[in-house]
């Protein structure tokens, strides 16, 4: 047998076994979310006291680990005005976290109308999809709660987003990254608030630990999808879609952790504090590289870091030496 026609053979059985490990585990994530989920209105008690808003609660002040959090002039402000400020930037997050939601479940199911009967992906998406309309009416109860005037992202950013959607059928590996872009950062976030007990109000908790918990399963799904689709297109589309990535997940993440102008007015922010707290200074770039950490370490897994793409992650300010 000529030696072509060998190699040919063993790359069939690899991709083979890759598609049968790649629907396992499309599978066992879908029971997964059949055996442990939760039903907004159901599994949180909004109603009880204990759950009860007040933007003067001093559970609302921004941890350290927050950038403004731990900047003198936000310490130094009465505790009911760092609580506020606090509620509102929770609120800001939980509106961004639905409208990116909203996206994302609009290509989902335009990524799954065309898909084969039987197809793994399919119930899994339709899985996904259910939790994220759950996740959306979740955040959104609580920005409705908190009375807060927040618009989430940018009305360009807004606008732009109307055309994520029918990526996932043109360009599917694209979409997925641009979901992590929208789930790394605020499940970095999130998971650290949990382990360092910044997420105090019981409220609060309740939802980080929720979305935590079901996100888990989406980003896993995202991550699969793209160790199973990226490694076997051609090499200009991937090399194209290096050069893509980097930006996506900067944006993402500046969505998530830094919060609009619109906060600085309302509660009279000094240029000079959000300046420092949020774009330039060491530990606030350090907070951003690392909620991408974790997609950049996909990147290179999956072959997507070259030499011109690390380029791209270095300027960014989003790549750390050593562990890209």
């Amino acid at each position: 047998m000529p030696r072509a026609q060998v190699i040919d053979i063993d790359e069939a059985r690899t991709r083979d076994a890759e598609d049968v490990l790649y629907e396992k585990t499309l599978r066992r994530l879908s029971k997964a979310s059949v055996e442990k989920h939760w039903e907004p209105y159901t599994d949180i008690p909004w109603d009880d006291l204990d759950f009860e808003i007040d933007p003067d609660d001093p559970r609302w002040v921004l941890p350290k680990m927050d950038p403004l959090g731990a900047h003198p002039w936000y310490r130094a402000q009465p505790e009911h005005v760092q609580a506020r400020i606090g509620l509102w930037r929770q609120a800001q997050v939980c509106k961004v976290g639905m409208q990116f939601e909203n996206v994302l479940k609009r290509g989902l199911l335009t990524y799954a109308f065309r898909l084969p009967n039987d197809s793994a992906e399919f119930r899994y998406v339709y899985h996904e999809t259910i939790e994220e309309g759950h996740h959306g009416m979740m955040f959104q109860e609580f920005v409705n709660r908190s009375e807060a005037p927040v618009e989430g992202m940018p009305l360009a950013v807004r606008v732009l987003a109307e055309i994520v959607p029918p990526l996932s059928l043109v360009a599917p590996s694209l979409f997925f990254f641009w979901v992590l872009a929208g789930e790394e950062p605020i499940d970095y976030v999130q998971r650290r608030m949990l382990r360092d007990g910044s997420a105090r109000h019981p409220l609060l908790n309740k939802i980080i630990s929720i979305h935590v918990a079901e996100e888990a399963r989406h980003i896993s799904f995202a991550r699969q999808f793209l160790k199973h689709r990226v490694p076997r297109m051609p090499a200009p589309q991937k090399f194209v879609l290096s050069l893509v990535v980097p930006p996506s997940m900067k944006l993402g993440v500046l969505l998530i952790l830094t919060p609009p102008v619109a906060m600085a007015r309302r509660f009279q922010i000094p240029d000079q504090v959000m300046k420092e707290t949020y774009w330039a200074t060491e530990p606030s770039q350090d907070l951003i590289s690392r909620a991408v950490s974790n997609v950049r370490g996909l990147c290179s897994e999956i072959g997507l870091i070259n030499p011109v793409s690390k380029q791209v992650w270095r300027l960014l300010n989003i790549w750390e030496d050593g562990k890209g």
